[in-house]
């Protein structure tokens, strides 16, 4: 199951163990999805704040 993500500072510290992150753009909501080896973190955000930390991200980005 999915754990859904509700700050960005958790993002960002999740964001280091990633493998990747999926990015769904649907209207005015961005989700986040940071895939780790035991996990899948879900993070939803405007598209401003959504295009800021896909700058920071260190591992591969992947648009949906």
């Amino acid at each position: 199951m999915p754990k859904e993500i509700f700050n960005e500072e958790d993002f960002i510290k999740y964001s280091e163990y990633a493998v990747h992150c999926r990015v769904k753009r649907v209207k005015d909501v961005v989700k986040l999805k940071l895939r780790t080896q035991k996990h899948l973190f879900t993070f939803k955000t405007d598209p401003t704040t959504a295009d800021r930390l896909l700058m920071n991200m260190k591992c591969d980005v992947i648009e949906l």
